[in-house]
């Protein structure tokens, strides 16, 4: 049994934070100092000008504790991991798997599979409580996506697929426009925008898909792949290509079912974001504290895992997932399962 730990998330700023013997001690400005022990934590994660003194980064590479660089509106900026774990055999399976284009093919296929079936059944759920013209709207989408879901299965090619996943997406995003039920001081959402988001719904999704890519990324890690060598996604420099596989799936679930939910219920509201000079938009200090919050107890929650037949917590079935592809990797699976959500 892994032990589901905490995860410190630090976004005043201006604050540091400090090793005391095996404690973490923050000080923030004008906040009294707390300390906690660093057994409960699995990772940290820091928001903008937070700074962490050289004591506590060498003590967290030695544990194995990893660090998490964000910007304020949640754009991934960098991680300290300490040394690498798992061995060299899996990650020279993995590099095989990636050099042979029938391998990289089918693992991809099955990213692009989980995520598309994961999208319908968020628009599914959206069918189920809705009524009129909005209801037949999103029961169409839910037949097209079922279509382009045989069609990734059967893309003989990675720029099908690539292709296949492109319209999928602007077909899901028309879909969670109509879910959505804005109040009237938030513009309404109409299309995926980003690198700046340039609307409070934007601004939000991109900040929850920060958050589950680094779920993705310490997972690799975890299980000893390569997170910088992915299969669906292309190589780049400082890209974490695997992580961002591995997040596909998780998408419609982790993110934009708690976005919908947050602005549905009114828990998050116009004045939890902030316009930018040049017209980006992102969460207040405010906004992200309750999203933070919001999203630990999301991670808590506990979803079925077909293939295990037991229900895991959010915060490990990236982890279980990052083990069944290490497993497809090193032979011991014929394919990638993905996780999805009946």
């Amino acid at each position: 049994m892994t032990e589901l730990l905490n995860t410190l998330y630090v976004q005043t700023q201006g604050a540091s934070l400090h090793l005391d013997h095996d404690s973490l001690k923050v000080v923030a400005p004008e906040a009294p100092k707390r300390s906690l022990p660093l057994r409960r934590l699995d990772s940290i994660v820091v928001y903008g000008h937070v700074a962490l003194s050289a004591e506590l980064l060498t003590r967290c590479a030695d544990d194995g504790r990893s660090v998490v660089w964000m910007s304020l509106s949640g754009r991934f900026l960098g991680r300290v991991d300490g040394p690498t774990r798992g061995n060299v055999l899996l990650r020279h399976a993995q590099h095989l798997a990636h050099a042979d284009s029938q391998v990289r093919l089918q693992i991809a296929r099955c990213c692009v599979a989980g995520k598309l079936h994961n999208s319908r059944q968020v628009l599914l759920r959206g069918a189920r409580d809705a009524t009129g013209n909005l209801q037949s709207s999103l029961r169409a989408l839910t037949e097209d996506l079922d279509v382009l879901l045989t069609r990734a299965r059967d893309a003989a090619t990675l720029d099908e697929l690539l292709g296949v996943e492109g319209q999928s997406a602007r077909l899901y995003f028309e879909g969670l426009a109509g879910m959505l039920r804005t109040p009237p001081d938030i513009a309404p959402f109409t299309s995926r925008t980003r690198r700046p988001p340039t609307d409070p719904v934007n601004a939000l999704l991109s900040f929850l898909y920060g958050l589950t890519r680094t779920l993705a990324h310490g997972a690799a890690e975890q299980v000893g792949l390569d997170p910088y060598l992915g299969f669906l996604h292309g190589l780049r420099p400082g890209k974490p290509a695997l992580a961002l596989d591995l997040m596909e799936e998780f998408r419609p679930i982790y993110a934009d079912r708690l976005a919908l939910n947050l602005l549905n219920r009114k828990q998050i509201r116009a004045e939890h974001f902030e316009t930018l000079p040049g017209g980006a938009v992102q969460l207040t200090e405010d906004g992200r504290r309750l999203l933070l919050t919001e999203w630990q107890g999301w991670k808590n929650k506990e979803w079925p895992h077909k293939l295990l037949g037991r229900k895991v917590s959010a915060s490990l079935l990236p982890v279980v997932q990052a083990r069944l592809l290490a497993r497809n990797i090193r032979g011991e699976l014929p394919s990638y399962l993905p996780w999805t959500l009946s």
